[in-house]
């Protein structure tokens, strides 16, 4: 049986990497941000806000929960969405680490 690449790499690259392919579409940037300018938990219906269908977006929805960046809870046949502060502030020091780890001297680096 062969065994996922991914494997071969350490827990928290493997971590990161996943959060990061949360954020690998323009449909759940689009979510976040909206999230983010409603400064509210936002009861239904994306679709309104984006351009793909209602089963696309909450394809979107569901992979943004599996990566804890956004948090919901239903009320009724409603369900409610807000984003996981906790977790957008760590996936913050996660980038700002990366960049840091990254960012080298200008002049170490091969100019074109």
């Amino acid at each position: 049986m062969a065994i996922a690449k991914t494997m071969l790499f350490n827990d928290e690259l493997q971590k990161n990497a996943e959060l990061f392919k949360a954020l690998a579409h323009p449909a759940r940037l689009a979510i976040l941000k909206y999230l983010a300018e409603t400064r509210t938990c936002i009861n239904g219906d994306f679709a309104y806000e984006l351009p793909l269908s209602r089963t696309t977006v909450n394809q979107h929805l569901t992979e943004l929960k599996a990566a804890g960046l956004i948090l919901w809870h239903t009320s009724g046949v409603k369900t409610y969405y807000c984003l996981n502060q906790k977790k957008i502030s760590e996936l913050g020091e996660i980038a700002k680490a990366l960049i840091d780890e990254l960012t080298i001297p200008e002049d170490t680096c091969c100019q074109p």
